[in-house]
């Protein structure tokens, strides 16, 4: 793919950032985020959100150096295990499309089925500066490239389809979102055992925009994590404590 065609994916600051005290969640370290336009959407549609979906943290930081959650993805839906990343917005899965060059993963790679985004979708644009845009028709495919900082990267095309949630209010629902259908991957020595990456920065494509978008969960991603490894990862804010949490105010501005 060409250059121009590779995004550097570094380290996305969000605006902020709340850490929960070990008293909240005992044993465990904690984060979460939220957009600053939080009492914006609250007071513009306060019935338009209250729920979250959570799911179950494998990994530790030693041996394993690395966390994971299992996503289900697709019609019928299959299991992946996505690397968390906290600094990038791009999920993304293997991709059988075919693949040219894939790594050892622990499922077969995401079949896409005639669900590719196109350029004029605006998720495509999101992911691109303008004058980075490789499209060159509105019905061109949305190719994407992603680097990370150890040197790993992962090409590919935007697809949508579904993921199956299970929300906190007991509604299951598997909305329709975009990630990334990764073809060609450099990956380092020290990979992660994964199908992909679940990219949790604050960029319009990341996962938990396209929920926030969808009115399904506010702009809110928390995480709990036990020194004896594992831990859980929540979207949505249900689960934010009321009390003992401070503020930290981080700078708005993306590393390129």
């Amino acid at each position: 793919m060409d250059d121009k065609r590779k995004r550097t994916r570094l380290i996305v600051s969000f605006s902020l950032i709340v850490f929960i005290l070990c008293a909240t969640f005992r044993g465990c370290s904690s984060a979460i985020t939220q957009s600053r336009n939080k009492k914006k959407a609250q007071s513009s549609n306060p019935n338009r959100f209250g729920s979250s979906a959570v799911f179950q943290v494998w990994g530790n930081v030693y041996p394993d150096g690395y966390y994971y959650v299992t996503l289900n993805v697709g019609n019928p839906a299959k299991p992946y295990h996505l690397d968390i990343d906290t600094g990038s917005d791009l999920t993304w899965l293997q991709c059988d499309a075919p693949c040219v060059h894939c790594f050892k993963a622990p499922h077969p790679p995401y079949k896409p089925k005639n669900n590719v985004v196109f350029c004029k979708d605006p998720l495509c644009a999101s992911i691109y500066s303008s004058k980075s845009q490789p499209c060159k028709k509105p019905t061109d495919q949305c190719d994407y490239g992603v680097e990370y900082a150890d040197q790993g990267s992962s090409l590919g095309v935007l697809v949508k389809d579904a993921f199956p949630l299970r929300f906190t209010n007991g509604s299951l629902f598997g909305p329709p979102l975009v990630f990334g259908c990764g073809y060609d991957q450099q990956i380092s020595s020290s990979h992660p055992f994964t199908d992909g990456v679940l990219g949790l920065g604050n960029g319009k494509i990341s996962i938990v925009s396209q929920l926030r978008d969808m009115g399904l969960t506010r702009n809110v991603f928390g995480h709990c994590l036990s020194s004896q490894g594992g831990g859980f990862l929540f979207f949505g804010d249900d689960l934010v404590p009321s009390q003992r949490i401070v503020w930290m105010p981080m700078s708005p501005n993306s590393l390129e």
